[in-house]
């Protein structure tokens, strides 16, 4: 003969479960601290706290572990008792906390919720980490000694960790409001329609935002590195006397595999092509495609002429057509308001010119439109070294060294200054 199933009884399993409250509140706390500390991400994502409510509890255990509820007076643990919701701003960041949970945490378990869901589904998505409590998270300051003999630590309790994007976070919380908890499932084709579209909109914005992100980290490593072999021909032609030696490039082999998310042919897949061309040494090319942008019949915004004059200027200080690349700064600088980049740039190549009067007064007016460029304080620093000026040249770069240029050629300035103060000048 079967034993008699015991009912749980309702209101013990309350008290119980409100008598862990402070206990699973200092763990939580604890638990919170330590994952802000552990996530190094930018930007920082939001970090959420929850306890689960005793009705959530409650409805959860008899479906999964009646058995349990109804034979124990000991509280009966859930993976999900106490959580933690790390909201991201891109879907790499989702990844990217998870590795960092795997690295730093003792992880039990990783599920990623709505992996398998066909495009006709509208359940939400979300990667869940369940991790064992660290033991430095078991202190339970600030809870009185009566609930810590009377609420002893549950050997198996766990923390859940959501790891989300913003817009999946959004869609869990509206899911949970109208679906979850009135536990209502439609059946009208329609309506479930519009949920499915509604969660295909938000998971292609998701996508949408990850796909622009990677295109402006392409585009800033390819404009960094351009930017960089810039001033490194702007120093070889432009000898200073200071005697620093060059040091070489290596050689790069990268490939973007039209790796941008734009439509092929866009001023946005163009600009990051003859850029990536630039850095490849096919400069013909890289200026090929800036004098197609512009002289295409679209009417151009002045801010994206600026821009790619800017960037053909560039190219053909690398061909060392000087001129030209001063012509495209100059209209760059028209076209830009407050460029002060450009005016800088103009500057250069007034020095490889050797005409340190003009270049002085470029990097003068750049330094007008944002006084916090170090490299502009230590070249002007450079022209005036250049001129015999040696007191403006001393001033300028102890400018440039307050705003934090530390570099070889700062420092060879610094020397060769000091010796000419030493010498009288």
């Amino acid at each position: 003969m079967a034993a008699e199933f015991i009912l749980p009884e309702k209101d013990e399993i309350r008290k119980t479960y409100d008598s862990y409250t402070p206990v699973f509140s200092a763990i939580l706390s604890n638990v919170e601290k330590k994952v802000k500390e552990d996530i190094v991400l930018n930007p920082r994502p939001v970090i959420k706290t929850r306890i689960k409510s005793f009705n959530s509890y409650y409805h959860k255990l008899l479906r999964l572990k009646a058995g349990e509820a109804s034979s124990s007076k000991k509280i009966v643990c859930l993976t999900d008792m106490i959580g933690i919701r790390v909201v991201c701003a891109f879907m790499e960041d989702v990844v990217e906390v998870e590795k960092q949970l795997k690295a730093k945490y003792s992880v039990r378990e990783v599920e990623h919720k709505g992996a398998s869901q066909s495009f006709r589904e509208f359940g939400y998505e979300s990667t869940h980490v369940l991790i064992e409590i660290p033991e430095d998270c078991l202190n339970l300051e600030g809870v009185s000694q009566n609930v810590i003999n009377a609420c002893p630590i549950p050997e198996n309790l766990v923390c859940e960790i959501q790891i989300r994007t913003i817009l999946q976070d959004a869609w869990a919380e509206v899911e949970h409001e109208l679906i979850y908890k009135t536990e209502f499932t439609p059946f009208d084709a329609p309506l479930r329609r519009k949920l499915a579209a509604v969660n295909a909109s938000l998971s292609l914005a998701d996508i949408t935002f990850q796909e622009i992100r990677d295109y402006q980290k392409n585009l800033q490593k390819e404009v960094d590195e351009r930017r960089s072999a810039f001033y490194e021909k702007a120093d070889f032609v432009a000898d200073s006397g200071l005697n620093i030696a060059s040091k070489k490039k290596e050689d790069k082999k990268d490939s973007i595999d039209r790796i941008s998310p734009y439509v092929h042919g866009t001023i946005d897949d163009m600009i990051l092509h003859a850029i990536h061309a630039h850095n490849e040494g096919n400069i013909d090319e890289a200026v090929e495609i800036y004098s197609e942008i512009l002289n295409t019949e679209e009417k151009l915004d002045d801010n994206v002429l600026s821009v790619i004059y800017k960037h053909r200027g560039m190219a053909q200080f690398a061909q060392n057509k000087y001129y030209e690349a001063l012509e495209d700064f100059n209209e760059s600088a028209k076209y830009g308001k407050n460029n002060f980049r450009a005016v800088y740039y103009q500057g250069i190549v007034y020095n490889v010119l050797g005409d340190n009067d003009k270049a002085i007064d470029c990097y003068t007016t750049s330094l007008e439109m944002n006084q916090f460029q170090s490299h502009a304080f230590f070249r002007r620093a450079l022209s005036y070294y250049n001129k015999g000026d040696y007191q403006n040249s001393l001033k300028d770069l102890t400018a440039a060294k307050k705003l934090g240029l530390d570099s070889e050629e700062a420092n060879a300035l610094n020397e060769q200054l000091v010796k000419k103060f030493d010498m009288g000048m």
